[in-house]
């Protein structure tokens, strides 16, 4: 097995402006790397391109100049805007990549249902996303994504619509999630407490073009003492990094 799951080399993003000549460069010669098993946070000014990134190393967008080597087998993402589909149940959306993979209709209610307990759903699987709150309807994402076993697990903002005691309990779970599932995680973040709280590394970015300023590496304890000193001199250090 690889050490590395992602090796970001140089990658720029640009983007021509519609019905313009002009263009725009939303990521500059970005480099860092994510090793296997690790929980690491992008985190940077709105608009320095984190998102951009993230879809670009999940295969979606192809960069302008320099690589990106995603070593995962299998990769799942977690959105910020839940992305379930409507008409279908909470089984049926935790269980929808295991259908389009051809997994049988048993097999893939079980592993459904591993996950949908996983996230504190049980009971609610018969129920529609419209049915369920926010936080709710984010659990189901998150069940959905480790339904397929993903060894890389990518999340935008993943929180950052929801209020924040629905938000905390989420943390909480999805630090719990990844420590019994040893999956690599990057999860895109605007919240300094939120990268400290979950993360082994805090990759943060500069404003617009978007590189990489600087790389925190954390070893506080888990679960994270956040009333500790260390804490919040660790908060402060990245804040400072991100606002000059």
């Amino acid at each position: 097995m690889k050490t590395e799951m992602i090796i970001v080399n140089k990658v720029s993003q640009i983007f021509k402006v519609p019905e313009e000549r002009n263009k725009f460069t939303a990521l500059h010669d970005v480099s860092f790397q994510v090793p296997a098993g690790q929980f690491v946070s992008l985190i940077g000014p709105s608009g320095c391109g984190k998102s951009t990134l993230l879809r670009a190393i999940a295969g979606l967008d192809k960069p302008s100049h320099g690589t990106i080597e995603n070593n995962a087998k299998t990769l799942a993402m977690v959105f910020q805007n839940f992305a379930l589909f409507p008409w279908l149940t909470v089984l049926d959306n935790v269980a929808f990549g295991l259908k389009m993979s051809g997994v049988s209709k048993e097999e893939r209610k079980n592993r459904a249902m591993v996950h949908i307990n996983d996230v504190g759903l049980t009971g609610f699987e018969n129920k529609h996303p419209h049915e369920l709150s926010g936080g709710m309807r984010q659990r189901v994402g998150i069940a959905r994504a480790l339904t397929v076993s993903p060894d890389l697990l990518l999340m935008d903002e993943p929180f950052s619509s929801l209020d924040e005691f629905t938000a905390e309990k989420l943390r909480a779970d999805l630090a719990r999630l990844w420590e019994k599932y040893k999956m690599t995680v990057l999860m895109v973040t605007h919240l300094v407490t939120e990268a400290v709280e979950l993360s082994d590394t805090v990759v943060i970015m500069s404003a617009r073009p978007g590189t990489v300023k600087k790389t925190v590496h954390i070893t506080l304890p888990r679960p994270r003492a956040k009333r500790s000193q260390e804490y919040y001199d660790l908060v402060d250090q990245i804040t400072a990094e991100i606002d000059h």
